[in-house]
């Protein structure tokens, strides 16, 4: 086992001992809000944000490990060459729709076509 398993076990086994996880917006710990300031008079500092582990589903998505949608954008701003990088698309997806009709009000409706999974 190379050092680099060593520090992934330990990393994920302190990840699924706590209750929370820490918020991985790249700037967090620098957003200026009372909920962030820690620490003694004369040594204040700005933390980074905790996030409740909820083994409900709650929070799920990216809440899960974001304190808010400005942390998450952070990130995905930073790495997004790298997040598009895990799953690329070279070719458009396409979904099936009846032709867009008109209502009596001028409104357009658009229904996507039933998918018949009986082959025969």
């Amino acid at each position: 086992m190379g050092n680099s398993d060593r520090f992934f076990d330990r990393y994920f086994m302190e990840i699924h001992m706590s209750e929370y996880y820490w918020c991985h917006g790249t700037y967090c710990h620098t957003h200026q809000t009372l909920d962030r300031v820690r620490g003694s008079k004369g040594s204040k500092v700005l933390r980074t944000k905790k996030i409740k582990i909820n083994n409900n589903g709650y929070p799920s998505g990216f809440y899960q490990y974001f304190c808010s949608q400005h942390c998450y954008n952070e990130f995905a701003n930073e790495h997004a060459e790298r997040i598009v990088a895990l799953a690329p698309r070279h070719e458009p997806l396409e979904t099936p729709i009846e032709d867009p009709t008109k209502n009596e009000y001028g409104w357009t409706s658009i229904k996507k076509k039933g998918v018949d999974n009986n082959e025969d």
